[in-house]
C-alpha cells in the first residue's frame, strides 16, 4: 500500500488510490481518493491538479494511508475527514448522524417548488433533522423562515446546531430534543419536511458494511420500513397550518404505501417526486 521508499506525487497517488478503491467496489473511487487527499494536504480538489507533480512528504503519506486502510475497512469517507457538502453548503459530519446523501437534496427542491413565495415569512418544521442539513438548507432558501428541527439523539442535535451555525442561521433555526413532534404540541407550521428512517428492520443486517457503520437509530424503519410514516402521515395535520405541506423522503419501493398513508390523512393533492437517479424519492401533499 503506498509504498515507502518511492517518491508518490499528487497525481501518482490519486491513480493508485482510485484503481485500489475500484478494486474494492467503491463506486465514487476518484472522487473519494480527491476528497480524502485534498484533506490531508489541506488543499481544494482542484488544487491537487495545479500541483499534481508536486512529492508528497513522509508525513503526509503516513496520514493519508491510515485514512485508505480506514476507508477500504467500510469506514464511510464523510466520517474520515468529517465533512460533506449538501445543497451547495458544507455540513460537520459524525458517526452520530447518518451521511446526508444527495437523493435528500430532492426534498429541498420539492419545497422549493410547493412554496414558490421564499421571501416571506413561514414556519418550517424538520423532523429527526440529524445533522441539520434539510432544516439549514431550508433556512437557506428561506430568507424570512422560522425553522424548527426535532431530534431524538442529543449528539445528533448538538451536531445540528454547530451547522446552523457554520452556516450563518443559528438565529432562525431552532433544534429541540425529542421525538418527532413531541417538542411542538400545540404549535403549527406552514411546511413540515422529513426524511425519516426507512429501512425494514430485518434488511439491516443485509447492508454493506458502510451503511452499518450509520447509526441503526437513523436507519431502522420497524419491521416493514414504514412505521415512522404512520407516525408523521397521523400526525402532520394538526401541526400544519390550512394550505401548508407535508414532504418526505422514503424509500424507492415505498411510493404507494406513503401515498396510502397520506391519503388517509386526508391530504390532497398527493405527488410523487423522482431523484437525480429516476427513482421514486419524495411524496407530498397539501393540508385541507
Amino acid at each position: 500500500m503506498l509504498y515507502e521508499g518511492v517518491v508518490w506525487t499528487t497525481l501518482g497517488v490519486l491513480d493508485w488510490t482510485t484503481q485500489r478503491f475500484t478494486e474494492a467496489g467503491i463506486s465514487s473511487a476518484r472522487l473519494e481518493a480527491q476528497i480524502l487527499l485534498s484533506h490531508v494536504l489541506g488543499c481544494s480538489r482542484v488544487q491537487l491538479y495545479t500541483g499534481f507533480d508536486q512529492p508528497l512528504g513522509e508525513d503526509e503519506l503516513a496520514s493519508y494511508r491510515g485514512l485508505i486502510k480506514r476507508r477500504l475497512s467500510g469506514e464511510p469517507v464523510s466520517y474520515l475527514v468529517g465533512e460533506t457538502e449538501f445543497w451547495g453548503l458544507p455540513f460537520h459530519v459524525e458517526p452520530s448522524v447518518l451521511v446526508p446523501r444527495p437523493d435528500t437534496e430532492t426534498v429541498i427542491e420539492v419545497a422549493r417548488a410547493a412554496r414558490a413565495d421564499r421571501a416571506g415569512p413561514c414556519r418550517v418544521l424538520d423532523l429527526g433533522t440529524g445533522s441539520g442539513v434539510i432544516a439549514v438548507s431550508l433556512a437557506r432558501e428561506y430568507p424570512a423562515a422560522l425553522v424548527v428541527a426535532t431530534e431524538i439523539s442529543p449528539a445528533a442535535a448538538a451536531l445540528a446546531r454547530r451547522n446552523a451555525a457554520r452556516n450563518a442561521v443559528a438565529d432562525r433555526v431552532d433544534v429541540r430534543e425529542g421525538d418527532l413532534f413531541a417538542p411542538v404540541r400545540g404549535e403549527r407550521f406552514d411546511l413540515i419536511a422529513s426524511n425519516p428512517p426507512y429501512i425494514a428492520s430485518e434488511v439491516i443486517a443485509t447492508l454493506s458494511s458502510e451503511v452499518r457503520r450509520e447509526p441503526v437509530i437513523a436507519l431502522d424503519g420497524g419491521p416493514d420500513g414504514l412505521a415512522f410514516y404512520d407516525r408523521i402521515c397521523g400526525e402532520a395535520r394538526q401541526h400544519l397550518a390550512p394550505g401548508g405541506v407535508l414532504i418526505v423522503e422514503h424509500g424507492y419501493d415505498q411510493a404507494d404505501a406513503v401515498s396510502a398513508r397520506f391519503a388517509a390523512a386526508g391530504f390532497t393533492g398527493i405527488a410523487l417526486v423522482h431523484d437525480l437517479g429516476k427513482n421514486p424519492r419524495v411524496t407530498w401533499g397539501t393540508a385541507g
